[in-house]
């Protein structure tokens, strides 16, 4: 069980009050859970077999071929077929097909040569791509990569910067002079350019952007904690804390931090909000993961070489503004929230 201090269900009070953004952060989280789950209800594959009195669950076991379920080709069944042919038995046997019965990389060219409209009839609810993919599904699959990938690079990166920045404020000194000479000089470095050698020598992977992001990432946030660290230290509460022998651990963590915890959390939105366009952009300039791998970018970039399909740019923009917006509403309200002089007061 979580125990909360008074100053804490605080500001989670004055947090739940804002209700744009603590709608926000309840409608993106539900996203991004049903995102975790999306192989549950985006797949060509069954949640449920019923065949001969056994039950099967193909979307949580291996591969089993057409003739396994008494259709007449060795290749992986294909479940839409499966369902029609069970019905057209009327033996018993069923089929329990997802929300979406297709995947992020299946092409469908049943109705004709891609990209096709919007149908409800065939469950492609935002029509399919230059290639004959579900958008829907790719959509939601590269908001789980686009989220995971910006999630994943702001917690990595913060902590690095937070890290360097309290150390280069808090003790200054020689140590802060070095560290800023390196700062400077590691920021010279094109990010664009290192992407592009990286791209160009080896196979682009999830792993491999999460890295380079991260190496880059983390200076910004370092300048913002060095001088909040540098303007904390000189208060009145850390020299009495010094004064009763506090260590520089404890001072940090227990005095600094929570006072600075505002400008991480006023960060942090605009962080992941950087974080999914560059993503995106990289995608979109083919400098980004691999292909067939579901991308917000790559849709960019069949909407607008295909203006006469408005479904795909239409699809993609409208998810990017709405992941974006949302999570700037959450930004402002957690600001707000946590602002260290709604609750306290420097005298």
């Amino acid at each position: 069980m979580i125990t909360w201090t008074p100053l804490t269900q605080k500001k989670w009070t004055r947090f739940e009050r804002i209700r744009r953004g603590y709608w926000s952060a309840v409608i993106l989280s539900i996203f991004l859970l049903l995102s975790c789950f999306a192989d549950v209800l985006i797949n060509s594959k069954a949640l449920v077999v019923r065949y001969d009195g056994a039950y099967f669950f193909p979307v949580v076991s291996d591969v089993r071929s057409g003739t396994f379920f008494g259709l007449d080709y060795s290749k992986e069944t294909d479940y839409r077929e499966l369902s029609q042919h069970f019905l057209a038995q009327k033996a018993g046997n069923f089929v329990v097909m997802p929300l979406i019965p297709w995947n992020a990389y299946e092409q469908d060219f049943s109705q004709g040569y891609p990209p096709t409209a919007p149908n409800w009839e065939q469950k492609h609810l935002l029509g399919t791509d230059t290639i004959g993919r579900d958008i829907l599904a790719r959509l939601v699959f590269g908001f789980r990569i686009a989220m995971g990938f910006a999630l994943m690079t702001m917690v990595i990166a913060y902590a690095i910067g937070i890290a360097v920045g309290c150390a280069m404020g808090y003790w200054g000194g020689k140590f802060d002079l070095i560290a800023q000479r390196v700062i400077e000089v590691w920021s010279m470095v094109p990010f664009l350019y290192v992407i592009m050698i990286l791209v160009s020598i080896t196979q682009p992977t999830f792993t491999l952007f999460v890295a380079i992001n991260v190496l880059f990432g983390w200076v910004g946030m370092t300048w913002y904690m060095r001088t909040m660290t540098y303007k904390e230290s000189a208060r009145e509460y850390v020299m009495a804390a010094r004064a009763l022998g506090a260590s520089s651990w404890r001072i940090i963590r227990h005095h600094i931090l929570p006072n600075t915890l505002v400008m991480v959390m006023t960060l942090a939105p605009f962080t992941i909000a950087g974080n999914i366009t560059a993503l995106t952009a990289l995608d979109y300039l083919g400098l980004g993961l691999m292909p067939p791998t579901p991308s917000w970018g790559d849709l960019l970039q069949q909407g607008k070489s295909n203006l006469d399909a408005p479904w795909i740019v239409g699809s993609v923009i409208g998810a990017m503004v709405l992941v974006l917006v949302m999570v700037t509403f959450i930004g402002e309200a957690l600001r707000e929230a946590f602002d260290p002089k709604q609750h306290t007061r420097y005298i």
